[in-house]
């Protein structure tokens, strides 16, 4: 599709038609990227999108444990009980 770039105050700008923004996903706010022929335009997504799913996963998968136990503390190397 060819488009021309017009005078948006000091800047410049596209009109993209709605079915393309409908057909790319795009919404109120995009990434915008630097290529070596152009521009491309992303749809903007949360950094943590799909964490709260993979972290169900993990847990359900039993994967949830430390990596490492922890280290001990001075706490853990003296004599107490609980009261």
């Amino acid at each position: 599709m060819k488009t021309r770039i017009v005078r948006i105050g000091n800047s410049r700008g596209i009109r993209i038609p709605k079915p393309l923004l409908e057909q790319a996903g795009l919404e109120d706010e995009v990434e915008l990227r630097v290529v070596e022929s152009g521009l491309i335009i992303e749809r903007r997504t949360s950094r943590r999108t799909g964490w709260s799913e993979a972290a169900r996963l993990v847990k359900e998968r039993g994967a949830d444990d430390l990596l490492d136990d922890p280290p001990p503390t001075q706490f853990d190397e003296s004599e107490w009980t609980w009261e």
